[in-house]
């Protein structure tokens, strides 16, 4: 995408000077050329050059003068001055969860400002084809609703639960039928005529919450889902810890090093394994407990045990600042304050603890910048594209 950017022009210093222009254009205000000049350092020669590449590409747009506030002839006298804004709708970016019981999406302009989202339930039982089909649909939606194009999207982020390697393919998901060995990003890239980018729900998590939620500000966070078989995601200095791999923070293995009891006995309030274990079932559990259910909090306190131990391996491991706690609708609210008191136990530093803010949307919304990433990543690109994996 750079070399749209700089009108082909092959200059470093070109494209350097359209990358800084560029930049300063993305606050999402209108500015004048004059303002332009003083942001970026450059000459006016320059930024009016820069500029008219810009506006060639489609990404930049000359705009009336706004009104001046006072009475008539109190205004500024000479020439006028030209005003400038960033085409944030010039293209567009999708943030996908594919869960377990649904499909959601959102779709954003080039600032990552939300324009449109779709929600779809699935049934767990679907196959790998059925599961694809949906998200296929559920795009579709959103984009129709949108009125945009599928040629207009530059990229998509997409979150799955599961160990996906870099290239895309699902190493282990046992959550979804047909799920293990799946290369997901070369069945998906064939639906989008831009790059597609996948990554585990629990990392996306993380990212979206030091985005715009909960750890907004904090360098170094460990994001826990904790579902049935939790799983985390690390941010180290501001950065995804993936792993080698990509199984960084499968705490949910912790399992199979002694801990054999299985959640649906773990949450048990019978004696029985719990059936159906689904979510509906373990927010009963919880709600119980908060109401004082004895059998419900022996359950709860199990569960919170479980939870303790895999994430006290993580701060261990890391020494985070923070610790944010999603995944489950309902019910988390009541573990915040135990987990604190049980984290303080278990590990060297305690770190900070807190409920995720962004909800049932925190994956998408994580896929969502990742996509907005890779945008940024062409928009501001100094050196000149050298594979052909950019936007066609």
């Amino acid at each position: 995408m750079a070399d749209r950017l700089t009108g082909g022009d092959s200059s470093l210093l070109r494209r350097i000077n359209a990358a800084v222009t560029l930049r300063a254009l993305r606050t999402g205000h209108s500015v004048t050329l004059t303002q332009l000049v003083g942001e970026t350092g450059l000459s006016r020669p320059t930024v009016e050059g820069v500029i008219e590449g810009l506006v060639e590409t489609g990404l930049v747009a000359e705009v009336d003068q706004p009104k001046e506030d006072g009475p008539p002839g109190t205004g500024r006298r000479g020439r006028p001055a030209r005003w400038f804004r960033f085409r944030a709708e010039a293209g567009h970016i999708l943030g996908i969860e594919i869960g377990v019981h649904d499909i959601r999406v959102i779709l954003a302009d080039l600032t990552g400002e939300v324009v449109g989202s779709h929600f779809k339930p699935v049934d767990e039982t679907l196959d790998a084809e059925d599961r694809l089909a949906a998200v296929r649909t559920a795009v579709a939606e959103v984009l129709r609703k949108a009125g945009i194009s599928r040629d207009n999207l530059w990229a998509v982020g997409i979150g799955t639960p599961g160990i996906v390697d870099r290239d895309g393919t699902v190493r282990l998901g046992t959550a979804m039928p047909g799920w293990t060995g799946l290369d997901l990003g070369a069945r998906l890239r064939r639906s989008f005529r831009c790059p597609v980018l996948i990554e585990n729900d629990a990392n996306l998590a993380a990212i979206a919450e030091h985005w715009q939620g909960a750890a907004v500000g904090a360098g170094d966070v460990v994001f826990v889902m904790a579902g049935l078989s939790p799983g985390a995601g690390s941010l180290i200095d501001g950065r995804l810890h993936r792993g080698f791999g990509g199984a960084a923070g499968e705490i949910g293995a912790l399992h199979l090093l002694g801990q054999e009891v299985t959640p649906e006995r773990l949450l048990s309030t019978t004696g029985k394994p719990l059936n159906p274990l689904d979510e509906a079932a373990v927010a009963r559990v919880l709600r119980l407990a908060r109401e004082g259910d004895e059998v419900a909090k022996v359950a709860m306190d199990r569960f919170l045990t479980r939870l303790v131990q895999g994430v006290a391996a993580l701060v261990l491991a890391i020494d985070p600042q923070l610790v944010v706690i999603g995944g489950w609708a309902a019910g988390l609210d009541g573990v915040l304050e135990p987990l604190r008191e049980r984290l303080a136990q278990f590990t060297l530093r305690a770190p900070e603890v807190a409920l995720a803010a962004l909800g049932s949307e925190v994956v998408a919304m994580g896929a969502l910048r990742v996509a907005l990433d890779q945008v940024e990543d062409q928009l501001f690109a100094v050196d000149p594209p050298t594979t052909g994996n950019g936007r066609a």
